[in-house]
């Protein structure tokens, strides 16, 4: 008998890409891969366990998936990922449908894990985190045209809110002939876009080689025929050099965007956090990329409600949003969690006032999307299609990355392929998304 086996994947990318590994490795010991849990013998939930509300949304799922198992409509349960590595033996305690809860560095094992699930055997291990699979043969959870490219994973930054280093371990690092290896075996498959994700990709190379070495791994990328977009995930600003500046600014593969979550701009709070940097020392970094790299698109993230940050704070944050106008920006609240630093600080702020900063700030932000979308209107862009809406096609610009931000709505007189490419001119907005015309 062939046993199905179903995946629900949560988190982050660096997360999605272990699970595409796993995926790989049951396939070729003979599982079939099911798209969703009701044709599944066994499922894995691959959990996030960063922030609070990512907590939540892994148990929760955890819980929806077993009662398909007390409904007998599945066999078995197998929980990994961040979740998993954090609470260890209090998941099998608290769910007891559970039947197999496996740490980040036994993903390696998942064919074994899930072979003892499906004949009844519990297992639970916890391998030491250098285990975690850095590479390895993926079977694509992405569509055809886009992937992610984990580059490194595990952190040595030890930001004081952050429970990362403690799950992920410390940094390590793939070699260059590696990734490179990788990348082409994506464009090979018909991968178009590469996002090349990490805790930290600007730290890359310091482990291996000693100096960092992103700038120098995208010159090598560029080479690679068939992939037309290579995007920057997670960039740490102190680490930004002027190498890898000139790199995004030169090369058209490229794209002019980088995702550099900042967390706060008040060099207070940020010295709190266990982060570099000020709002001048920020915003000299922002204004220098604004200015090397045309019509670069500004990712970011920001933290709202760290312990101690004042309504003074707060406001400073905001005058810093509307002074560097990103173009994409993420915000947060910050949740305590246990064996952080931070979680022992005092003047935690209220979750109401929490909540009201966030709303401020997400407030801020579209009144800065809205003129900016304005500004494009008449601009012709090289776009993506990833997929068609009634009458409609949807797409992207280097603008927007997949998944996370808006898009470009597109009409056109013919039919459009997925993983196209295509010029748009704009002609108008809907909210965060443009809307434009094949041209």
């Amino acid at each position: 008998m062939n046993f199905k086996i179903g995946m629900i994947s949560l988190g982050c990318p660096k997360n999605q890409v272990d699970g595409e590994i796993m995926l790989e490795k049951l396939n070729r010991s003979g599982f079939e891969i099911a798209q969703s849990i009701e044709d599944s013998d066994l499922m894995i939930i691959n959990t996030c366990g960063f922030i609070e509300d990512a907590k939540r949304e892994a148990i929760e799922t955890i819980l929806e998936v077993a009662e398909y198992k007390t409904a007998g409509l599945i066999s078995a349960i197998v929980v990994t990922g961040c979740l998993a590595e954090r609470y260890q033996e209090e998941i099998l305690k608290e769910i007891p449908e559970v039947d197999s809860v496996i740490g980040i560095g036994a993903d390696k094992d998942i064919v074994k894990v899930c072979q003892k699930a499906l004949i009844g055997v519990q297992t639970s291990f916890y391998p030491d985190k250098k285990y975690l699979l850095l590479e390895g043969d993926r079977m694509l959870s992405t569509p055809p045209h886009w992937a992610y490219l984990k580059i490194s994973d595990g952190c040595d930054n030890k930001c004081s809110y952050c429970a990362i280093p403690g799950i992920r371990g410390g940094y390590i690092e793939r070699s260059m002939e590696s990734i490179i290896a990788e990348a082409k075996q994506l464009a090979a498959k018909g991968v178009k876009e590469v996002i090349l994700v990490a805790q930290d990709t600007t730290k890359y190379g310091l482990k291996l080689y000693g100096e960092y070495k992103l700038a120098a791994l995208l010159k090598e990328l560029v080479k690679i025929d068939g992939i037309e977009w290579f995007r920057l995930f997670y960039c740490y600003p102190d680490r930004v050099t002027d190498e890898l500046i000139d790199v995004i600014a030169c090369e058209k593969k490229i794209c002019s965007y980088i995702d550099i979550p900042l967390q706060h701009c008040n060099g207070e709070i940020l010295k709190a956090m266990n982060r570099p940097g000020s709002y001048d020392e920020l915003k000299t970094l922002l204004t220098k990329m604004k200015n090397k790299i045309p019509d670069l698109s500004l990712r970011t993230t920001f933290m709202v409600g760290f312990p101690g940050e004042t309504e003074e704070q707060f406001e400073e944050l905001c005058r810093f949003i509307k002074d560097i106008e990103f173009d994409k920006l993420g915000c947060f609240a910050y949740s305590p969690e246990e064996d952080t630093p931070a979680f022992d600080f005092e003047n935690q702020i209220d979750e109401d006032v929490k909540k009201r900063r966030a709303e401020v700030l997400i407030d801020i932000q579209y009144s800065i999307t809205e003129s900016s979308n304005q500004r494009r209107i008449g601009n012709i862009y090289k776009v993506v299609i990833d997929g068609k809406d009634n009458d409609c096609y949807l797409g992207r610009s280097y603008l927007d990355s997949p998944e996370i931000d808006s898009g470009i709505i597109i009409k056109s007189n013919r039919q459009l392929s997925v993983g196209e490419f295509i010029n748009v001119k704009i002609t108008d907005y809907n909210g965060y998304d443009l809307v434009g015309e094949e041209i």
